[in-house]
């Protein structure tokens, strides 16, 4: 329990009426989980706005209310507080109540539209190896050491976030990896984290069914790195051609890493094949088990944070040289028998898609076909949808379309705009299946020797929704029945 003029520090208020030493037992943003004590935050969402349910939170047991515009009936003994932005607020209160506990590590943010979630993964096993205990925040899982708590949200909300950086601490880690979501700096939910570092993958074409224009996307990954401490360092990959743009106006130290360029962190691809990767890095040979041009910047951009870190360069190649990539990156199948390769890939955007098929092409042997099964979730950017399935025709012998997480849409409606962006000569080439776990099965009935095939999309979700109603899915096991594998027989 904290006093609320305690958790009411770094930054400004406009106003306040009441007592603000009343005592705060948490900090709600969702009025039905209001109790006794609480304080309640009234934050603007994409769906709904917290103002309208300050009565609500009161009802429930709120004593102290923070808001950006003030009810037009206060209640008496309940205190209320007005600020400029309640969800900067929101963050800010939940650091000090938590009392600071990103300051307690070395907390280090990774943000960009592919690469995220493993390289957070690779830095988390990295220093696990090194001997540290060490906490990560990503889209695949939470863990603290080595416990797994699920993940919900790419970057969770500010309260969240605090409590389980403070787990993490109590536990005694000496270091968190974080997965930074565009969604997440626009909604100011790291508002109050002290970052030690922050790291940029690239960016492409996603998440502008929230944010509109590409530019106002580019922005939102800016910020993060505007507001990095000068104690900081901020990592950009300088071959991404807005890479250099993520440094412009940031305090950090600023550093450069690269395959393409001069940078402060260099690498070369010497061999790229379905062993893994031969690297030279920073002077060094280095042999890795990821696979493809894009793991080879993710093992970069890891090296790189783990030397600002101030790792010893031998321990760290010699660690990172054992690790295998996040669960749904690049995850592959081979029966033996039939010579017939599954790959599964989280890619949902033409970027990350693209990517993965040209990888798969410079690891592609003899005359074996490339099977492509790819879909477009619901509710979500519509623009991406025509690009995914021409990518996929650009890179693929044969597509089958289906369905993603259509959510409220209905999925026929999505697969027929990804039609669209079928070129004509294509067309013969496509098959369009609704249903995901019939488009995996006839995609491995089509399959022959040599062939490989290519499930892309959804990669580490074990679920699909549909209008509400998420049930168990899991395309490694549908492809897993499909190239009739056993538990021993793939890689």
């Amino acid at each position: 329990m904290e006093a609320l003029n305690n958790i009411l520090r770094n930054f400004t208020m406009q106003s306040q009426h009441g007592d603000v030493s009343v005592p705060v037992t948490d900090l709600q943003f969702d009025s039905r989980k209001v109790t006794t004590g609480s304080c309640f935050v009234a934050t603007r969402g994409t769906i709904t706005d917290g103002h309208l349910y300050i009565n609500k939170a009161i009802e429930n047991g709120a004593k102290s209310v923070v808001c950006e515009e003030l009810p037009s009936e206060l209640i008496d003994n309940v205190t209320y507080v007005v600020v400029a932005d309640s969800s900067e607020a929101l963050g800010q209160m939940a650091a000090n109540f938590y009392d600071h506990p990103s300051k307690k590590l070395k907390l280090v943010g990774v943000t960009g539209t592919n690469g995220k979630s493993t390289t957070v993964t690779l830095l988390y096993d990295l220093f696990t190896k090194l001997g540290y205990k060490v906490g990560l925040l990503s889209t695949i899982e939470n863990k603290i050491g080595r416990k797994k708590l699920d993940a919900t949200h790419t970057t969770p909300d500010a309260v969240t976030i605090n409590l389980l950086i403070q787990n993490m601490v109590e536990s005694g880690c000496d270091f968190a990896f974080m997965e930074v979501s565009s969604h997440a700096i626009h909604q100011k939910r790291i508002a109050g984290l002290t970052f030690a570092g922050g790291v940029f993958t690239n960016i492409s074409h996603d998440h502008l069914d929230y944010h509109k224009t590409f530019k106002e996307y580019i922005y939102a990954k800016k910020e993060f790195f505007d507001n990095l401490p000068k104690t900081a360092f901020a990592l950009t990959n300088i071959d991404d051609k807005r890479g250099m743009v993520m440094l412009q106006n940031t305090h950090a130290k600023k550093q450069t890493y690269s395959i393409r360029s001069m940078a402060d962190f260099k690498a070369k691809i010497l061999d790229n094949s379905l062993t893994g990767l031969h690297l030279e890095m920073a002077g060094e040979e280095f042999f890795g088990r990821l696979i493809g041009t894009f793991n080879a910047y993710n093992l970069l951009s890891t090296f790189a944070t783990a030397i600002l870190l101030e790792q010893d360069k031998s321990e760290v190649l010699v660690a990172l040289s054992s690790l295998k990539a996040a669960e749904g990156r690049f995850d592959y199948l081979q029966n033996q028998a039939t010579k017939i390769i599954g790959i599964v890939d989280y890619a949902h955007t033409p970027d990350a898609l693209e990517k993965v098929l040209m990888t798969i092409h410079k690891l592609r042997e003899g005359n074996g076909q490339i099977i492509t099964v790819v879909g477009c979730g619901g509710d979500r950017d519509r623009a991406k949808r025509p690009k995914m399935a021409k990518v996929a025709c650009d890179y693929s012998d044969q597509i089958i379309l289906t369905s993603d997480n259509p959510r409220s849409e209905d999925p026929e409606a999505i697969i027929e705009e990804m039609e669209a962006g079928i070129p004509p000569y294509n067309v013969r080439n496509v098959l369009s299946i609704i249903n995901r776990k019939q488009a995996i099965k006839t995609a491995c009935t089509i399959a022959q020797s040599g062939d490989i095939i290519l499930i892309a999309g959804k990669g580490h979700e074990k679920y699909q929704e549909t209008k509400g109603e998420r049930k168990h899915f899991d395309d490694k096991e549908e492809l897993r029945d499909g190239l009739r594998l056993t538990t021993h027989g793939s890689r």
